[in-house]
C-alpha cells in the first residue's frame, strides 16, 4: 500500500510531481514581458513616480536604444534617496549594478533556485544576445503552476485509454546532447516520459525516470564539451546512461556532495550550477554508478527497476 493511500505525505513523491513541473516550463513562458525600465538618467523622483503608478517596487536600469542591463532601482534605494533628500540625482548614483539575471530559455527550476539563492524579489530576464526581454517574479512563478496544475487536471479528466498494445518493453534509444545547447536541453526527458506514459509504466516509476534523465542532459548540456544520453527499458528494469567527451571529474567525491560543483563562471552566471544534479540522481536511482578520468570524460549509469520488490517503495503506485 502507498503511502499516499494511508493518508500519508511521501516528501519524495512530492517534490518529484513539483520537479516535474517545473522542469516542463521554461522562463519565457512564465515571465512578464512587458517591462517598464528607466535610463542611468532618470532621477529618482521619476523612478518612485514610475512604481507609484504601475504598482511595482522595482524597474531595471538599461542603456538606451540597446536593451543592456546595468542596473536595478528598488523602492528601499527610492527611499534612501528621500531620507538624505537625493530624491533629484539620477538612479545611476543609487541603483544596484551588480545584477542577477536569468536567461529566457532557462527551465523554471533555475528561476526557482534563484530565488532561493539571492535575497531580490524579482529577476531581470534577457535573452540569448544579453537584451532585456521580461520580468521575473515568485507571483509569475505561482501563477505559472497554478495555470499548469489546472491543465494538467483537464487532461486527466479528458484522457483516452491508448489502444495501443505495443510490449513496453521495446525502446532503445540515443540522444545526441551540444555543449551549452540549453534551448534543446530537457526534449529527451519529455519524450522518455510521453513513451512511458503510453505504454501505461508506473507514475511514481516515470517520475523517477523523468527528473533523472532532465539532471543527465543539464548535466551534459551545462557542464560538458557535449556527449550523448541513453535510454533503455527490459521487464526488469529502466537504464539510463550518459557518456560525455570531457573534461571530466577531478574528485568524485566532491562532486556527489551537495553543493558543489565544476560549472565555469559563464555557467554559474545563467544560474546553472548549483551542484544538485548529480547527488538528486543518485537519490532516486535503485542503482547508481559514476566514473570519471580528467581530461577524458565522465559515464553515469542510473538503473531505476519496474517490479515492485525491487524497487524504492511507493515508487511504483499509479496514484
Amino acid at each position: 500500500m502507498s503511502s499516499e493511500s494511508r493518508g500519508e505525505v511521501n516528501p519524495l513523491e512530492t517534490s518529484l510531481r513539483l520537479q516535474e513541473l517545473v522542469y516542463g516550463l521554461e522562463i519565457r513562458k512564465v515571465m512578464t514581458s512587458e517591462v517598464i525600465t528607466v535610463s542611468r538618467q532618470t532621477s529618482m523622483r521619476e523612478a518612485q513616480a514610475l512604481m507609484k503608478q504601475n504598482a511595482i517596487t522595482g524597474l531595471p536600469v538599461t542603456v538606451a536604444g540597446s536593451q543592456k542591463v546595468v542596473g536595478m532601482v528598488s523602492m528601499n534605494d527610492v527611499m534612501n534617496a528621500l531620507e538624505k533628500g537625493k530624491m533629484d540625482d539620477t538612479v545611476f548614483l543609487w541603483m544596484t549594478r551588480e545584477v542577477q539575471v536569468l536567461h529566457d530559455e532557462m527551465p523554471l527550476s533555475f528561476a526557482i533556485a534563484a530565488f532561493n539563492k539571492y535575497p531580490f524579489r524579482r529577476f531581470p530576464v534577457v535573452d540569448k544576445d544579453n537584451r532585456l526581454n521580461g520580468m521575473l517574479t515568485f507571483r509569475n512563478i505561482n501563477l505559472a503552476l497554478i495555470r499548469e496544475l489546472s491543465q494538467q487536471l483537464n487532461k486527466m479528466e479528458h484522457l483516452i485509454e491508448d489502444s495501443e498494445e505495443a510490449d513496453i518493453f521495446d525502446l532503445v534509444k540515443v540522444y545526441s546532447l551540444q555543449q551549452h545547447d540549453f534551448e534543446n536541453g530537457g526534449k529527451a526527458s519529455t519524450e522518455i516520459k510521453k513513451f512511458l506514459k503510453r505504454r501505461k509504466v508506473p507514475s511514481g516509476v516515470i517520475r523517477r525516470v523523468a527528473v533523472a534523465c532532465y539532471e543527465l542532459e543539464i548535466n551534459l548540456v551545462a557542464h560538458s564539451l557535449g556527449g550523448m544520453l541513453g535510454f533503455d527499458i527490459n521487464p526488469e528494469r529502466i537504464r539510463i546512461s550518459a557518456n560525455d567527451l570531457g573534461p571530466g571529474i577531478e574528485s568524485l567525491e566532491l562532486a556527489m556532495t551537495e553543493g558543489f560543483s565544476t560549472a565555469s563562471e559563464w555557467v554559474r552566471s545563467m544560474g546553472f550550477g548549483a551542484g544538485m544534479g548529480l547527488p538528486n540522481v543518485k537519490k532516486i536511482s535503485d542503482e547508481f554508478e559514476i566514473h570519471s578520468e580528467p581530461g577524458l570524460g565522465t559515464m553515469i549509469l542510473s538503473i531505476i527497476y519496474l517490479k515492485k520488490e525491487n524497487g524504492k517503495e511507493g515508487d511504483n503506485d499509479d496514484s
